[in-house]
């Protein structure tokens, strides 16, 4: 990294302002109409409810930073940033976005909670209305989908032949497993809502008969047993110590003796700045959470050991939420 100076501190300062313009295009859906054709600032106004002068300036910032393009009075949105971010793409990662506007606003409180209050509440569970959930679900999928792969090449399934997906989502890393290991059968458990979820998309994959689908939460509702590979992806780090404690234990009880508990999340190391997306992932979970955070290694396996696992170690080192711990339940 190079050395700080007083314009890069500065630079650092004002890095929210495209944020801000992104996100707000973003919460306007300029990007789909423009994505299907090149309008005029009248004609994007009127599209998506701006008043003419906000509309010109923000399209003219966007234009600046090279995600639209502008010429002859018309606006226009490129391929490539139209398969990102127009609602008609399939790889929109536009729903992804949103919950980062609604991440700015927990954010802005940030001064107010590092002082002692109380943030609003977990958005995953709860504070999340319907439309929000779904959104937050599907664009998880297009994010995760193309490292899926990656993943379950590195946890390595062996000779695993029944995987429990906890709080699995729409089912992301169970069909990654699945069309992985031909032999495979799998749980996924989440909470009801989701696990509607799940059905929907995983039906045209043809992998559903390959799975069971069980409805609970897995800090209060006991898991089905008899699993020989427990997945815990991108969990542990909304959850207290005392939470994933719990956690580790339901999935100790849904593993047959000798099974293997993988998890995926960011590890940070002992100085706890490092990675240092593991570093700004905690702020998240301070702003969302009563008591989420991310982890060292040696308190993910203090965690693991008192639910009873055994031979923690972790196997991938964490860049991008890529770290990944591996422990056993005792054959006796």
């Amino acid at each position: 990294m190079a050395p700080w100076t007083r314009d890069s501190i500065l630079g650092l300062g004002r890095q929210f302002t495209q944020s801000r313009v992104l996100l707000t295009a973003a919460e306007l859906d300029v990007f789909t109409p423009l994505a299907r054709e090149p309008l005029t600032l009248e004609e994007v106004a009127a599209r998506v409810g701006g008043d003419l002068r906000g509309t010109r300036i923000l399209l003219d910032a966007l234009a600046g930073m090279g995600l639209i393009v502008k010429a002859n009075a018309h606006y226009r949105c490129p391929a490539e940033v139209a398969a990102a971010l127009s609602a008609d793409s399939p790889t929109s990662v536009r729903p992804m976005l949103m919950h980062s506007n609604a991440l700015w606003g927990r954010w802005s409180r940030l001064t107010d909670i590092v002082r002692g209050e109380k943030p609003s509440g977990n958005p995953l569970t709860a504070a999340y209305r319907p439309e929000e959930r779904e959104a937050f679900i599907g664009a998880m999928h297009v994010v995760s989908q193309g490292r899926a792969p990656e993943v379950v090449d590195a946890v390595g399934a062996g000779r695993a032949r029944n995987l429990i997906d906890v709080g699995g989502a729409s089912g992301t890393y169970t069909e990654a497993f699945l069309r992985a290991c031909p032999e495979m059968r799998a749980t996924l458990f989440d909470l009801p809502p989701v696990i509607e979820m799940a059905r929907r998309r995983l039906e045209p994959t043809g992998l559903l008969p390959r799975i069971c689908l069980v409805a609970g939460d897995f800090l209060v509702d006991p898991m089905p047993g008899g699993h020989d590979l427990a997945f815990v992806s991108a969990i542990i780090h909304q959850n207290s110590p005392a939470d994933n404690e719990t956690l580790y234990r339901n999935c100790f009880r849904a593993l047959e003796p000798g099974g293997r508990i993988v998890i995926r999340d960011h590890i940070l190391d002992e100085t706890r700045t490092q990675p240092p997306a593991g570093a700004l992932f905690a702020v998240n979970m301070l702003t969302a959470t009563d008591g989420g955070d991310c982890y060292t290694f040696a308190e993910i396996r203090q965690g693991l050991e008192q639910a009873g696992f055994v031979r923690v170690r972790q196997i991938a080192e964490d860049e991008q939420m890529s770290g990944l711990v591996e422990a056993f339940k005792p054959r006796e």
